[in-house]
């Protein structure tokens, strides 16, 4: 009988974490707090309701820490139904090769400013390699 009990917990939990609003439930912080807020405004609101002696009706019409203990628990069940119906905030994942890219290429940068030597060899790799040669004047001081 408790392999048919463990069996049915197992496909209870097994559909419950395939249930997309559970899947909600679980991953959105702000969803749980909403829900957390409603709870517990709700709960002080029926407690003062029922245990102040006058009854329920006349308690939420005419005690105001109930009607904003009320008011409190709808705004937050709104705000929770209202996340539930927006997509899901997805957290931007940092790249690490992004960031392995730019730091690669602040070095590269870093390096030409501050090396002539890598400089001309950025400079002959694109344009080609200087020609270096000898000059010698045709005319002569002398004038002869």
């Amino acid at each position: 009988m408790s392999k048919t009990k463990a069996s049915q917990a197992a496909d209870l939990y097994s559909t419950a974490r395939e249930n997309p609003y559970v899947q909600r439930l679980i991953e959105d912080e702000e969803l749980r707090d909403n829900l957390r807020e409603a709870f517990e405004a709700a709960r002080g609101a029926y407690g003062r309701a029922t245990g102040n002696g006058k009854g329920a009706v006349k308690a939420v019409t005419s005690d105001k820490k109930v009607q904003k203990d009320l008011r409190s628990a709808a705004e937050s069940l709104r705000e929770a139904s209202e996340a539930f119906k927006a997509p899901r905030k997805r957290k931007r994942k940092k790249s690490r090769l992004g960031r392995l890219i730019l730091f690669g290429l602040v070095a590269a940068a870093i390096a030409l400013v501050l090396s002539e030597d890598a400089r001309r060899s950025v400079l002959d790799a694109l344009f080609g390699a200087e020609e270096e040669f000898e000059y010698t004047s045709t005319t002569s001081i002398n004038g002869a």
